[in-house]
């Protein structure tokens, strides 16, 4: 896939120095906003509906940071605003905490015209939006992520889901969010395993769709790792480039949009065999990269110098390039049993996001006998 996405950079809703991607999606087409400062002003929430209620859904560790700062904005325009904190970690991406949403909703007098804000990272993005997909069956959200993972990968495309036990993010929906704010200060607060995590979806967009970018990372990755400014801007600006041209042409992973998921299948079996939340995402991604780039080399379709490059630039990411180890007995065969309870698989058929060349990515199925070579080669002793 060649990606060829746009910029915008004109000033939005008066925004002076910040930057926009536009999602193409007709009339459920919406702007994303990166820059500084952003989560303090007011022209960034001027797509919601003034006059109405709101209700922040955050978690108890961002809730903390930014909540009240962006209830003080909110509250300019909206009558009432309410706040919901639930617990914070992929472990509770579940049905009880989207009752909790609901909960509050309903518990609040909430209608159709009431805006929801997701402040946080992944999960608390993927959970707002799959609650305002479902609330009255549907109300707008705006999300607001707090994360690089989220600014650069989640909060993006509306995809919107809960974990089930068995399988990542198997119950959702696709809802697009009337605008997403990306404000490039608050990643200064993120621990450095969670700015790690994030890099694993930037690194991504690379091998999928864009040397060059990949060519920056490599340049740029203690930069990146130090949080500068300049270095986060460009990274969450070209990764938003890349997604919303991909989501602009698939809104609904009919064909397209699955290459977005490159290093997913391996990473969420990781995710789900060692308990949610035990791995990070991005960390199951980064070592599922690595898994589906030595899968890519085994069928001829990437070199064993593709394969260490990407190796390297993860490992200097401060991310795993080795898979878990998920069963003692048989691990391979537990990847696989997890593997088939992927959206992608068809008629119980895994099917691999594989780099078909640098810069391009294709999908498509692969022999067990020969993905359990690739597990077993990949993952830690």
């Amino acid at each position: 896939m060649n990606a060829a996405p746009k910029a915008y950079t004109a000033d939005m809703h008066g925004f002076s120095s910040s930057s926009r991607v536009r999602i193409a999606l007709d009339d459920r087409s919406y702007d994303i906003a990166i820059g500084s400062g952003l989560l303090d002003d007011p022209a960034a929430y001027e797509v919601a509906r003034a006059g109405t209620q709101a209700l922040i859904v955050s978690n108890t560790t961002v809730a903390p940071l930014y909540a009240d700062r962006l209830a003080a904005v909110l509250a300019r325009r909206h009558t009432r605003v309410a706040r919901l904190d639930l617990p914070d970690g992929e472990q509770y991406k579940t049905w009880e905490s989207l009752n909790l949403i609901f909960d509050a909703l309903l518990g609040g007098g909430a209608d159709r015209k009431t805006t929801l804000y997701a402040l946080g990272g992944g999960v608390v993005g993927d959970m707002t939006g799959f609650a305002a997909a479902c609330y009255m069956r549907g109300v707008p959200f705006v999300q607001v992520p707090t994360t690089l993972l989220a600014q650069v990968d989640s909060s993006v495309g509306g995809k919107t889901a809960i974990n089930h036990p068995l399988g990542k993010n198997m119950i959702g929906a696709f809802y697009q969010p009337l605008a997403v704010v990306c404000d490039l200060d608050v990643l200064g607060t993120l621990p450095p395993r969670e700015l790690s995590a994030g890099l694993a979806e930037v690194i991504k967009y690379g091998p999928i769709a864009d040397m060059a970018f990949f060519d920056w990372i490599e340049a740029n990755i203690d930069a990146l790792r130090a949080c500068e400014p300049a270095a986060l801007a460009h990274a969450v600006q070209r990764s938003c480039q890349i997604k919303a041209d991909v989501v602009g042409q698939d809104e609904r992973e009919a064909g397209l949009r699955a290459i977005l998921n490159f290093g997913h299948t391996f990473g969420h079996a990781i995710e789900a065999g060692m308990g949610y939340g035990a791995w990070l995402h991005g960390e199951g991604v980064a070592a599922g990269m690595v898994m589906a780039a030595e899968l890519s080399r085994e069928l001829g379709l990437v070199d064993a110098a593709f394969v260490q490059r990407l190796t390297r630039l993860i490992q200097r990411a401060g991310l795993p390039t080795r898979g878990a180890v998920i069963d003692a007995q048989d691990n391979a065969d537990r990847y696989l049993e997890l593997m088939r309870v992927d959206k992608k698989a068809e008629r119980g058929e895994i099917r691999f996001v594989v780099i078909d060349g640098p810069g391009r990515a294709a999908v498509r199925a692969a022999p067990d006998a020969l993905v359990r070579q690739v597990i077993d080669r990949c993952c830690a002793a």
